[in-house]
């Protein structure tokens, strides 16, 4: 059965963005470092952003994997909406509370303005492959709606000090967790999986 999974880098502090984050620095001052651990598509950047092999490129062909995409706004907007495409031609489900007419409209692009439709609608399209969930807005409303999975957390070893946290804001309830797998990747990186308890 597919779920519906977060994937989020963070530093150490729990920061997913350095200080100064906008629409054109949607990481923030020194957020790209979060992303190093991640094997870029650009064979300009190759050398200089993770590995080819190990557990780092595990990690990331698990979730170029997936089936679909669940993302806000504020993750597609500062991504150019990865091209119209994120990986493999995967449905990309945007939450947005815009009229759907007034964003850019690409074939692979759905908008949605409630996390329960996305997620079920991502779930269906996906079919079997798990859905990607990025966005730290869209794991707070999965979160509170219960239509989130799992978490892959990238922990970088870095401290930022200042920026956005991932749960800045998050419900003041428990919610409860299982670690169901930890790896050390190459650089540092330490990649953990949860399953949200119901």
């Amino acid at each position: 059965m597919s779920a519906t999974v977060l994937a989020m880098s963070m530093s150490l502090d729990g920061f997913i963005a350095g200080p100064n984050e906008g629409p054109d620095n949607g990481l923030g001052d020194g957020g790209h470092r979060l992303h190093q651990w991640s094997p870029d598509p650009d064979p300009d950047r190759k050398a200089a952003w993770g590995v080819e092999a190990g557990v780092n490129r595990q990690i990331y062909d698990e979730l170029m994997s997936t089936g679909a995409v669940v993302a806000g706004r504020g993750t597609v907007e500062p991504a150019g909406f990865w091209g119209g495409d994120h990986h493999d031609g995967v449905p990309i489900f945007v939450l947005t509370r815009r009229d759907p007419a007034d964003m850019p409209q690409r074939p692979l692009v759905t908008y949605v303005n409630d996390v329960t439709s996305a997620m079920t609608r991502a779930k269906e399209a996906a079919g079997d492959k798990n859905v990607l969930v990025q966005g730290a807005g869209t794991a707070q409303l999965a979160l509170a709606a219960g239509v989130l999975d799992e978490l892959e957390l990238h922990v970088i070893p870095v401290l930022f000090g200042q920026g956005r946290h991932l749960f800045e804001g998050l419900a003041a309830e428990q919610i409860e967790l299982e670690r169901t797998r930890v790896l050390e990747g190459e650089g540092g990186v330490t990649h953990m999986h949860y399953r949200v308890r119901r």
